[in-house]
This record gives structure tokens, C-alpha cells and sequence, in this order.
């Protein structure tokens, strides 16, 4: 097995503060429809990490334009190649999607979207009806989240522990040494 290259050091950086934030974002959602007590503590916490999750999938646009990807896996079928761009491209609407929906939900309400000391501006007028709509949208596209992340997760841990070759260390935020357990020249000794 050739060297398998790594995403660009921004990618790899943006990629764990985006994972790190949709998990703890899906972990909230969940607290917040299982926890009547804990409701306004965790909408605290909700609603400007909705914001920074805005934020950072803005910053990874751009930094995708910036950076070039690395060629697929040459472990990947056709039809992998095609559910991984698939699958990359929900993700990537729904970093956006759901704060959006979110946000207008909340401006249809008129409940103020607080980031810090910084209140967001409202992005549609005030109606029942509207929040209503957007609120079922906001938890449809949540579900949707959490299956596609489950998706993308699966398929790194049937790459990782079952082909073993190597498509986890194209994300790592670290360079893995060469030599080490879990480096190239390990990769070759275990991939039939």
C-alpha cells in the first residue's frame, strides 16, 4: 500500500471542532427533549453552539476551496466514492440547514438568539404558524443529522477495523510517524 495522504491541516483541524460541536449539539437536542428541568440551561448552551456550528461550516467552505483534497482511497468501490461525496455533501447542507432553521424558528417566535453579549438579529418576521413549521423541520433535519453522522462513523470504523487501511489517519490532526502502530509501513503489514 503507497503512502495514504492526508487532508490539509486546516481540513483536519476544522473537521474535529465541527465533529466535537455537531456531537455535543446532538447529545443537547436529546437532553433538551428528555430534561423538562434542565430545559433553559441547555437552550443556553444550544443556541450560540447552533451559531458557532453556522460559523465553522462558513470557515470550512472556504477552507475546501482553498485546500486541495486527496485523491479516494484506492479501498473504495465506485459506488463508496459516490455514497461518500453523498453523504459529505448532506452533511455539509445540514451544517448549515439546521442553524439556519433554527434561527428562523426562533425569530418566528421572536425569542431572542443570544451569542455571548452579541443578540443575533432576527432573519424572518413573527408567526405562530412559521415557528410551528420551522420547529418540526428543525427536529426532522436533527434526526437526519444524527443518522448521516452514524453513517459517516460506521464507515470510518469498518475502514479502520476492518479493511485496516489506513482511511481513519487521512483525518487525524496529527502526522502519524513512520513505523509507528497505525503508520504506513504497519498499514502494509496488515492489509491482505
Amino acid at each position: 500500500m503507497s503512502k495514504v495522504p492526508q487532508f490539509a491541516w486546516s481540513s483536519r483541524v476544522l473537521h474535529w471542532l465541527m465533529a466535537a460541536a455537531l456531537l455535543a449539539m446532538l447529545c443537547i437536542g436529546a437532553a433538551m427533549v428528555a430534561s423538562l428541568g434542565q430545559y433553559q440551561q441547555l437552550v443556553a448552551i444550544h443556541r450560540p453552539l447552533g451559531a458557532l456550528i453556522l460559523v465553522l461550516a462558513v470557515i470550512r467552505v472556504v477552507n475546501r476551496q482553498l485546500q486541495p483534497l486527496p485523491p479516494f482511497m484506492t479501498t473504495m468501490s465506485a459506488r463508496e466514492r459516490v455514497l461518500a461525496t453523498a453523504s459529505e455533501r448532506l452533511l455539509y447542507a445540514l451544517m448549515f440547514l439546521l442553524p439556519l432553521v433554527g434561527w428562523g424558528m426562533l425569530s418566528a417566535a421572536r425569542f431572542p438568539v443570544r451569542v455571548g453579549p452579541i443578540v443575533l438579529p432576527a432573519i424572518l418576521p413573527h408567526s405562530e404558524a412559521l415557528y410551528t413549521l420551522l420547529r418540526r423541520a428543525h427536529t426532522v433535519l436533527a434526526y437526519l443529522l444524527f443518522f448521516t453522522f452514524m453513517a459517516h462513523l460506521s464507515a470510518v470504523l469498518f475502514h479502520t477495523l476492518v479493511l485496516r487501511d489506513g482511511l481513519l489517519r487521512r483525518m487525524l490532526p496529527w502526522s502519524p510517524r513512520a513505523g509507528a502502530p497505525g503508520s504506513d509501513a504497519d498499514a502494509r503489514d496488515r492489509v491482505p
